[in-house]
């Protein structure tokens, strides 16, 4: 079956490139991204660049359109964005939505990261790199009170959680994650693509590490589902680390752990997504069409780069966006 999943997703992209004079062709007539320089007061003199992606037929239409906010807009041309969306409108897969690409602060390690709503505040773990997230709850702030809100007023724009999504890859995925999970009212899917989970309180050892992940307590201290639906996407390659030497790389462990739940050495368990009530499906490349609360992908030859992140891009936009009837591209 995962021979079967690479070869459809091979398909897939040789379909895009296929279609490569068909999307040169749209841009001619499309309207082009629409590029925006945005004041952001607790960066200053810091402004944050942003690209908005206006879908087909926009300019000659009244209608109102689902909104996917992206983390890390400098890296569109490196994951295909516009070429893989192109596509997918061609193949009537998806329906029509408005991206709204950010690009990364200066200080990408201070800006993507956990923070906690009700005490407004950052949460921040160490790395090999120094402190993540220090400024994490100042840029999700800014997402949701000012960019949202200036979005909302200047598309049209379907202004409601069910029609806003947040998307993200490492860093920008733990980042995009925290915001659907803190802001239910505000995002109502999130995609995250190899995402950060090991960021810990404690790195002294392995085991402090995996027993204090923060994304993992931040989970296991929920007391009720939230109205989001979840889409995480992981290499197989993206490391060798494996902190308890069960033969799965701390990568996939931290992801499948904040879903299914954790048992630490000691007996404790920390629970995950599944704890809390949401429906999972652990094995999305093999069944697309189930229309879980959380879907978990392996990309077993994946790794953590942009190559992967822009094979993972066309799953995951059908599965967030895919026409009726649903067909999903593999």
């Amino acid at each position: 079956m995962r021979m079967h999943r690479k070869s459809v997703t091979a398909c897939l992209l040789a379909g895009l490139m296929g279609l490569a004079s068909m999307v040169h062709a749209a841009d001619s007539v499309a309207t082009p991204p629409v590029k925006l320089v945005l004041n952001a007061p607790a960066f200053a003199p810091e402004q944050i660049n942003v690209t908005v992606y206006l879908p087909p037929g926009y300019a000659v239409s009244d209608a109102r359109y689902p909104v996917l906010y992206a983390n890390d807009g400098q890296d569109m041309d490196a994951v295909g964005l516009r070429d893989t969306l192109a596509a997918l409108y061609a193949q009537h897969a998806i329906r029509p939505v408005i991206v709204v690409a950010v690009d990364m602060l200066k200080d990408r390690a201070s800006g993507y990261g956990l923070f906690d709503r009700a005490r407004r505040r950052s949460v921040v773990g160490g790395s090999r790199i120094g402190p993540i997230g220090t400024r994490a709850y100042d840029y999700s702030a800014w997402v949701v009170n000012e960019l949202v809100p200036y979005v909302d007023t200047h598309y049209r724009t379907q202004a409601s959680a069910q029609g806003r999504t947040m998307l993200g890859w490492s860093l920008g995925a733990l980042q995009a994650f925290c915001l659907g999970w803190e802001y239910p009212d505000v995002f109502g899917q999130v995609g995250a693509f190899s995402p950060s989970f090991w960021l810990a309180a404690d790195r002294s050892d392995a085991r402090a590490v995996e027993s204090t992940r923060l994304a993992q307590a931040m989970v296991a201290r929920s007391g009720a589902r939230k109205p989001v639906r979840f889409w995480f996407a992981v290499g197989g390659r993206e490391e060798t680390n494996d902190r308890n030497h069960n033969g799965v790389i701390d990568a996939v462990e931290d992801l499948q752990d904040l879903i299914t739940g954790f048992t630490a050495s000691d007996g404790t368990h920390q629970g995950g997504l599944r704890d809390l009530g949401y429906t999972v499906d652990m094995d999305y490349a093999t069944h697309p069409e189930r229309a879980d609360d959380v879907a978990y992908d392996l990309f077993p030859d994946g790794e953590h780069n942009q190559a992967t992140w822009k094979r993972m891009l066309p799953v995951f936009l059908t599965w967030a966006y895919a026409a009726e009837p649903a067909t999903q591209p593999r």
